[in-house]
């Protein structure tokens, strides 16, 4: 028999590793790693009314970014609480934001409080809904 303690904290521990794969992605300036932990059919709510429907155009819109006004930035994610859901859903509630190059502390206009909804299947962990608000 399998303790539901130790298959919670083990897939606690995987969701937070694709969120530290997903900020080391970002650091990287790495669209297509970062894209690769999002589902086919993804979601991402951002402020200003940005709203993404798939792992492709979460790629498009980050290569952009990456390649203009988020070049050197560097993510900044904190999950505050991990819960798993039936054993093959996360949900993450962080503290997340970005700073440019040269700053080492997160500037209050660029704090935000995240969602994130991930599913586990056969290729592991990947997010399937993304939403960030003001913090």
């Amino acid at each position: 028999m399998t303790d539901t303690a130790t298959i919670e904290t083990r897939a606690e521990r995987e969701v937070r590793e694709v969120l530290h794969a997903l900020v080391a992605a970002w650091t990287a300036g790495d669209a297509d790693a970062f894209a690769d932990r999002y589902a086919d059919e993804a979601t991402v709510v951002l402020p200003g009314g940005v709203f993404h429907q798939s792992r492709e155009e979460v790629r498009r819109y980050l290569a952009g970014a990456f390649a203009g006004p988020l070049r050197g930035s560097t993510s900044v994610d904190e999950p505050e609480r991990v819960r798993i859901v039936g054993g093959d859903t996360a949900v993450v509630v962080s503290r997340s934001g970005f700073l440019l190059p040269g700053e080492d502390t997160l500037p209050a206009d660029r704090r935000r409080r995240a969602t994130w909804v991930l599913s586990r299947g056969d290729a592991g962990w990947r997010v399937e809904a993304y939403h960030n608000c003001p913090a």
